[in-house]
């Protein structure tokens, strides 16, 4: 494959890309990655975490699996991971730092993120103003703006209770994920905070095949 673009992405950060139908993206890192597409003719077709799930009839998907809109529109295809002994989410929103201090008010920061923060390690923002910021001039709203596919992200599930708890499972170096554009789209992400385990910078590459 033809690289065409590639960039590293600091933790706590976004990143946005215009791609071309059939271009693959790879998504490398060892953080949580929060991860939203849009129809670049028609940014109001964005990527829906429910129609993905029933479309797939899965809450945790992988290779051949396909990232749809709330139209059942088909936007991507994982056509490689990478990711050993974990999976991505597909039931989280994303943190923010309104998030972060809810739980701090609330006494709930070890619930969620399973360890003890002193103030000056509670982030100021997260995920939501990332992709906010990152979006903002493309005309979409914060609003507007779906619950992402959390790459990375492996969450403990009960089936019975449907009770969600963070894990502090992540990828090791060298780990990635493909996805093929299915159309021609407007794709972002956040490098998140990831409290759980620490965040990191998150590489980018846009491939021609």
């Amino acid at each position: 494959m033809k690289k065409i673009k590639e960039q590293t992405v600091p933790y706590n950060t976004g990143w946005v890309a215009e791609m071309k139908k059939g271009q693959i993206l790879r998504i490398a890192g060892t953080t949580t990655v929060d991860f939203v597409a849009f129809d670049l003719r028609n940014l109001r077709e964005r990527f829906d975490q429910a129609r993905t799930k029933v479309y797939n009839m899965k809450i945790f998907i992988s290779v051949g699996d396909k990232l749809m809109s709330r139209s059942n529109q088909h936007l991507m295809t994982i056509v490689e991971d990478t990711y050993a002994g974990g999976t991505h989410d597909l039931q989280k929103g994303m943190c923010s730092g309104y998030r972060f201090q809810l739980a701090k008010r609330e006494g709930r920061l070890r619930e969620y993120y399973h360890r003890d923060f002193k103030d000056e390690e509670i982030p100021d923002h997260g995920c939501w103003e990332n992709l906010s910021r990152t979006l903002q001039p493309f005309g979409i709203a914060p609003e507007d703006i779906p619950s992402p596919l959390n790459l990375y992200q492996t969450m403990k599930i009960d089936g019975a209770t449907g009770r969600m708890e963070h894990t502090t499972i992540r990828p090791k170096p060298g780990t990635y994920v493909d996805l093929r554009a299915e159309r021609d789209l407007l794709v972002a992400f956040s490098a998140c905070p990831d409290l759980p385990v620490g965040g990191k910078p998150v590489q980018a590459t846009i491939f021609e095949p």
